[in-house]
């Protein structure tokens, strides 16, 4: 909660003045009761005329209306105060995410993000719109109207001093089993979010396995906890208005059984007093009970920032980056002692790359070969930068990869993965999307015929204005790979970096990517993760991997001869190909 009120306090204008209002308020019930008490007292006890009051009338209606437009500003002011927070808290989250590396964005449910960013930061509204203002009102109004009612007659003052804490405490006690049940209930909300939008992008898988129903069960199941954790809350939340309402009526009765046996039986207090007094307690109480209802809300409000801070505290720290600049040639990479593991903190034998020791030349296509979990994909993220050794280093042109710029380092690569994603849109604006600055059709058309898909676009209905679906519904594969190939051309990049680009490709158009690769080869440095002989052929440098190990370097011929894993590895397409 201390977090949230220093947020709060961090907007001076709008916190000094609800504490202004608020003490405003106090003023504004306080004269209210006065008038109310004198009008009243006036009319009927001292047989005032009736044109005697209209003043006292008038003034009482001025003040009603001033009590209501100051209840409109301080709500008011609560409300943007917690627009702005909300906002803040969405843009570090935004943030969080968009800085997180490859391998963290992987982690987690797309929904359980989506749920964070909106369900959970929505949730924190109640703390500043609700409890912050009610909270400035409560320090003030009971105050005020306490001393007032001291002045008037101690007993009274007493007997709500001892009445008073009981709400307080009570508020305390149901506010930290309100802040776990809250927890839980946006757990239970995630969890179902999550699961939902995971089974809409997996629904073709689903439907082809036949585990619709299955799914649809666990979708049920999620939502029916989601249900009973949301009225468990609710439980909580009547059953402390309910405790709220009776504290309250108990001590209002208890001081209005006071006074009425003071001024019936013994007569030691006058109608005024006694009146006056019974119109400023239930205010009093009234806004104990309101700050009571609030703190529940503020509760719930603390439980969603624990979910929204333990969001932030997942940030990626490792991918930090100086502010060096990249030259727009194509540079050389060398690797010294680069070792990494996904679990750092893992010290059974789990895989991890070790002492990977290359030189990568400017101008040429490098391949990186191996079985299947040898560190392949893990080693072109550490070239493309997307994740950093956990030992060793990584040199661009004699300097440290961190040292340059991040926006830098990234507009002089691309990557190229074996399903490169396309977004729901027309293709020209999928093909500009790898150009940070304005292109014309002409740039994206030239981009596209390098790719070898330009006559493709052409000959559909509306060419370059066809719009696909997302993740590149309504093209084939091979057709979004060359896609990603025309933003490769487009942006014109020092290094290139390809995972596996022609698994599950023809051999038709196999060729017409190993054509684009050997283009692109020529102006950058072409770095490729691949296991077919053709494409291996073709490259200069040879990188054999094994266990994460660097086993051997060379050219395809030089492995074939020398290394009899490498030869192991490839025998079995050589004689297919035979």
């Amino acid at each position: 909660m201390k977090e949230l009120q220093q947020l709060a306090k961090e907007q001076k204008n709008r916190y000094y003045t609800l504490i202004v209002l608020a003490v405003a308020t106090g003023a504004v019930i306080i004269t209210q009761a006065y008038l109310i008490a004198t009008i009243v007292d006036d009319i009927f006890l001292n047989q005032v005329a009736f044109k005697h009051v209209l003043w006292p009338l008038a003034i009482l209606f001025i003040v009603l209306l001033g009590r209501s437009s100051l209840t409109y500003g301080i709500g008011t002011i609560g409300v943007r105060m917690a627009a702005i927070i909300k906002q803040e808290y969405r843009q570090k989250l935004l943030s969080a995410y968009a800085n997180h590396s490859l391998l963290t964005s992987y982690q987690g449910q797309s929904g359980e993000k989506i749920s964070i960013m909106m369900d959970a930061v929505d949730e924190l509204d109640s703390f500043f719109s609700k409890y912050i203002p009610q909270r400035m009102l409560t320090t003030a109004v009971p105050v005020m109207i306490l001393i007032v009612i001291f002045t008037q007659h101690m007993y009274s003052g007493l007997i709500i001093l001892l009445t008073a804490p009981f709400i307080p405490v009570f508020m305390i006690i149901i506010g930290k089993y309100t802040q776990r049940k809250s927890e839980e209930q946006l757990d239970r909300l995630t969890d179902f979010s999550g699961r939902f939008l995971d089974t809409l992008q997996g629904f073709v898988s689903l439907k082809i396995f036949g585990r619709v129903k299955q799914q649809r069960e666990l979708i049920r199941q999620s939502s029916i906890d989601f249900r009973d954790s949301t009225m468990s809350l609710l439980k909580i939340a009547f059953t402390s208005s309910l405790m709220l309402e009776y504290i309250s009526m108990l001590s209002i009765g208890l001081v209005a059984l006071e006074l009425g046996l003071r001024l019936v039986v013994f007569e030691q207090i006058n109608f005024y007093t006694a009146f006056l007094i019974l119109l400023l307690v239930p205010e009093f109480f009234s806004s104990l009970k309101e700050l009571g209802s609030a703190f529940h809300a503020g509760r719930s409000s603390m439980g969603a920032a624990a979910k929204v801070n333990h969001a932030l505290q997942h940030i990626d720290h490792n991918l930090t980056w100086g502010n060096q600049r990249l030259l727009a040639t194509p540079p050389s990479i060398e690797l010294k002692n680069v070792g990494f593991r996904y679990r750092p903190d893992d010290n059974e034998d789990g895989f991890a790359l070790r002492d990977i020791t290359v030189r990568i030349t400017p101008h040429q296509q490098t391949v990186i070969v191996g079985k299947s979990g040898s560190g392949k994909t893990t080693l072109l993220h550490i070239l493309a930068g997307l994740i950093l050794p956990l030992e060793g280093e990584v040199q661009v042109n004699g300097q440290l990869l961190i040292d340059f710029s991040e926006q830098e380092w990234f507009r002089h690569i691309s990557y190229i993965t074996q399903h490169p994603y396309l977004f729901s849109g027309t293709i020209e604006e999928n093909i500009a999307l790898g150009s940070p600055h304005a292109v014309t059709h002409a740039d994206i058309k030239y981009a596209a015929s390098k790719a070898g898909i330009n006559d493709t676009i052409e000959a559909l209905p509306d060419g370059y204005s066809t719009t696909i679906g997302e993740g590149g519904r309504g093209l084939s594969g091979g057709e979004q790979q060359r896609v990603a190939l025309a933003r490769a051309f487009l942006k014109k990049p020092s290094i290139v970096l390809f995972d596996e680009p022609t698994t599950g490709l023809d051999l038709y158009t196999e060729q017409i990517l190993q054509n684009s690769i050997q283009e692109l080869a020529q102006t950058s440095t072409v770095i490729t993760v691949a296991h077919r002989i053709q494409t291996i052929k073709q490259a200069r440098q040879v990188l054999y991997i094994a266990e994460g190990a660097l086993v051997a370097v060379g050219t395809h011929t030089e492995l074939m001869k020398t290394d009899e894993g490498y030869q192991a590895l490839f025998s079995r397409q050589k004689e297919a190909m035979e």
